[in-house]
């Protein structure tokens, strides 16, 4: 179905192949950012020291275990499987004592390092014990136990994390509305663990039907379970296959409890669901129109307004240019000037713009990348803001890729979305913020992206050249480009490998710079 996947849908900027390649970028980041957002802030795979229900390591226990100490760590836990299989075995008078037992020193054991001994556990045989123990039946405090067990091996490495495909049955299942609030948060942060492992272990979980219950202990307001049950989500829908993003905004009251959640949680909570919000709105076209017509746009705006936390304005940030990069005709309805809403959105952006950290400078310049590809009143929005002189000093002092992104905005400003009527199909130009732009110093930041190595950044630059050499009135824009070196930034292309790059810019040197140029002087 058309419906079921996202495709490009940035308008074309600069030049149609500059629209394509940014426009692919909404999907990409759905399936990278999970990377990038688990090794810089949460891991995707999160260690088990506190449980859910309240209990926590020994302080004794979570000092770090220094190189010497882990074959000692090991060999106790191999003892540890051992007693728990006797344990198991046994049938008197308080067996289920035991067994609970001989769990919390093995769980205490996989608490003990930031490198659990989850390899000795597996050797010794713990997966099938602990599948065991979650048999039906089996007291609150021994399930809780042995999904404790269960989520810190899944935090392990890939061939580790696979050895629970036997235990997922059970661990789902526990996800119920029958099961006790502290045992369903603990089975959600195990499955969770798992789903962080990669596509081929989300399946296994989708097809075995961790979806809906997953998604119903989003719905109450219990912050622990909530924020657990959102992080297990993101892992489980990230993609790429658009599948489950569709299926989870799909159960009913899912809606509803982003919006709650994201209006009234704390920072932390609300991480988590924004970072549910990122992968629906990144991955699912249906999800995207549900989002936009709900109250989750001016939502994520006062959340970028009133928050400080880097944490949260990451997936806030992003969810919002998700949504903003989606259906044109939607955008164009949102962003529109006299809606309170679109003062608001450029305010925060200018913001995150001049904010110390990075990842948020470079998300709001892809934000504003999408603005910018719209109407001429979308580029007159950001053209009279305060962002412009900001994305000015970043084009030349920020490091490469926000300067790459930073391009793109202000590279989009100078063209018209009206279809040219000249026949050579090149954009029509703004000339007001073309000119502008050029007097205030941008264009040897363009010239420097010519030059680099990256080939969708020397695009953006070139294309940005044609726009002056092309538009600057009285002719000046020739000679601006040779004061700024640009000449010898395109003459690198004459035998480049890529030939849209090497045609690109060796028509433009022909045009401009042919023998006769200077004569006239």
């Amino acid at each position: 179905m058309a419906d079921d996947t996202t495709a490009s849908h940035r308008r074309d900027p600069i030049k149609s192949s500059v629209g394509s390649v940014a426009g692919q970028r909404r999907r990409q980041n759905a399936i990278t950012v999970g990377k990038e957002r688990r090794e810089s802030l949460v891991r995707a795979k999160r260690l088990c020291r506190v449980g859910t229900n309240g209990d926590s390591v020994d302080p004794l226990d979570s000092e770090m275990i220094i190189d010497e100490e882990q074959p000692i760590l090991e060999a106790q836990t191999s003892a540890a499987v051992e007693e728990l299989k006797s344990a198991a075995a046994h049938q008197g008078k308080g067996a289920w004592q035991k067994r609970v037992s001989a769990l919390r020193e093995l769980r205490r054991l996989l608490s003990r390092s930031e490198f659990p001994p989850v390899d000795a556990a597996l050797k010794a045989g713990a997966v099938p014990l602990l599948v065991q123990c979650l048999s039906f039946g089996s007291p609150d405090e021994q399930l809780l136990e042995a999904a404790w067990c269960l989520t810190n091996i899944a935090a392990g490495k890939p061939e580790e994390t696979k050895a629970l495909l036997p235990a997922l049955p059970l661990l789902i299942a526990y996800l119920g509305e029958k099961s006790s609030a502290p045992v369903a948060e603990q089975c959600a942060w195990a499955i969770g663990n798992v789903a962080g492992e990669g596509e081929e272990l989300r399946n296994v979980l989708l097809s075995q039907g961790a979806l809906p219950p997953l998604a119903r202990m989003m719905l109450p307001d219990k912050g622990s379970t909530v924020r657990t049950a959102a992080w297990a989500l993101s892992n489980l829908i990230k993609g790429p296959n658009p599948k489950a993003a569709n299926e989870l905004i799909r159960v009913e009251g899912v809606l509803d409890a982003i919006i709650r959640h994201l209006r009234k949680a704390d920072d932390e909570l609300a991480t988590e669901v924004a970072w549910v919000v990122v992968y629906l709105s990144a991955l699912s076209n249906i999800a995207t129109s549900m989002l936009v017509k709900s109250d989750v746009l001016q939502l994520l705006v006062e959340r970028l307004a009133t928050s400080n936390s880097l944490q949260l304005l990451i997936p806030v940030l992003r969810s919002l240019g998700n949504l903003i990069a989606g259906d044109s005709q939607t955008t164009h309805a949102i962003i529109a000037p006299g809606n309170e809403i679109t003062g608001n959105i450029i305010e925060v952006l200018v913001k995150c713009l001049r904010s110390e950290h990075r990842v948020l400078k470079k998300e709001a310049a892809w934000v504003l990348s999408n603005i910018a590809a719209g109407s001429i009143e979308h580029k007159q929005l950001i053209y009279s803001s305060e962002a412009v002189p900001l994305l000015i000093r970043l084009l030349s002092t920020a490091p490469f890729d926000i300067r790459k992104e930073v391009a793109y905005v202000l590279g989009n400003l100078c063209v018209s979305p009206i279809t040219p009527t000249e026949g050579d199909g090149k954009p029509s130009l703004i000339l007001e913020h073309l000119v502008s732009l050029v007097v205030r110093g941008c264009l040897p930041g363009f010239i420097d992206l010519v030059s680099s190595v990256d080939t969708e950044a020397a695009r953006v630059g070139l294309q940005f050249m044609e726009l002056v050499l092309r538009g600057m009135p009285n002719g000046e824009g020739p000679k601006l480009v040779e004061k700024e070196n640009g000449i010898e930034a395109m003459e690198r292309f004459q035998f480049h490998e890529n030939e849209d790059l090497r045609i690109m810019a060796n028509s433009l040197v022909d045009k401009y710079f042919g023998e006769d140029y200077g004569l006239d002087d």
